[in-house]
């Protein structure tokens, strides 16, 4: 089963943001976690959501960051203003990143871009949330770290390839997994193979996460899946990352030029993924990088 809705998704995980960008809430009883960054300007969406679900932020004491790209940490700096209590957690290096001033910087124009594209940056300004100024890590995460919420457990793995700094969350009581894009973005009736940083780690840790039991998959575009839909996922995912890399290899092979390929490849992809994916420049970038990567290790970059 298919929920991209913002709702429940069990009696422990609540979906919240919009279709296209999603963070989750995880109840543990005593407790809760918002697990995911999210775009910066599902911020009203998520204030409503929390709101109307009659959530009590008090039960609301960390925020896990799976990794630091600008699409995946938008509402951090908001929230964490809202709800100090709410430790902000996440890998060593993505701590590292969100320190960094000119990643705080390129994060704070994408997010200005994003927000003037859905008409919201007069109102993110006028509320509070237009303006990324960094985020202070206040917990490291580690791989084969467990971490309590209330009755439930947060099972640290580190996941590399999408970024350097991805991790994924397990929680063994629901035999969920928030994978971010570690585990591929849904596009359309395909999975968008997303190996920006390292294409061989990046198929290493789709190994790793299909190891585990997986009866619920939360991914932070386009919703979470239940049942055989979460199993078959991260599968259906090992098998779109050797299929394009394939057909990156494929393409070298026919142009000798990355730069041709890429391109090639881009058009194909936008022509194929759904609209609100991502900007046609974003997908040129991750494209770009993972053509790059195979061509270096064919000795043409």
């Amino acid at each position: 089963m298919k929920i991209k809705e913002p709702g429940k998704v069990t009696d422990r995980i609540t979906l919240l943001g919009r279709r296209e960008s999603n963070v989750y809430l995880l109840d543990g009883g005593t407790e809760a976690a918002i697990i995911g960054g999210g775009m910066v300007y599902i911020v009203p969406e998520v204030l409503d959501q929390i709101r109307e679900m009659a959530v009590d932020p008090e039960k609301i004491k960390k925020i896990v960051i799976l990794h630091s790209h600008f699409d995946h940490c938008g509402i951090v700096p908001f929230f964490k203003k809202q709800w100090p209590r709410a430790i902000v957690a996440a890998s060593a290096p993505a701590k590292a990143m969100l320190a960094k001033p000119k990643v705080i910087e390129t994060i704070n124009a994408m997010n200005h871009e994003a927000l003037k594209r859905r008409g919201r940056l007069d109102d993110a300004k006028e509320k509070g949330y237009a303006d990324f100024e960094g985020i202070e890590v206040e917990q490291v995460l580690e791989d084969g770290q467990n971490i309590a919420c209330g009755d439930l457990t947060l099972e640290i793995l580190s996941v590399p390839g999408h970024s350097s700094c991805s991790i994924a969350v397990y929680v063994p009581e629901q035999k969920a997994l928030f994978a971010s894009d570690a585990g591929g973005i849904e596009a359309g009736d395909e999975i968008f193979t997303a190996a920006n940083s390292d294409f061989d780690k990046y198929q290493q840790s789709l190994e790793k996460m299909a190891g585990l039991d997986i009866a619920v998959y939360l991914a932070e575009h386009y919703g979470a899946r239940t049942g055989r839909d979460a199993a078959d996922f991260l599968n259906r995912s090992i098998n779109a990352a050797a299929e394009f890399r394939t057909r990156i290899e494929q393409s070298l092979a026919q142009t000798g030029d990355p730069e041709k390929t890429a391109k090639d490849l881009v058009a194909e992809k936008m022509e194929n993924s759904p609209s609100d994916l991502l900007p046609a420049e974003i997908i040129s970038m991750i494209v770009g990088q993972m053509v790059y990567f195979v061509a270096k290790q064919k000795g043409l970059a």
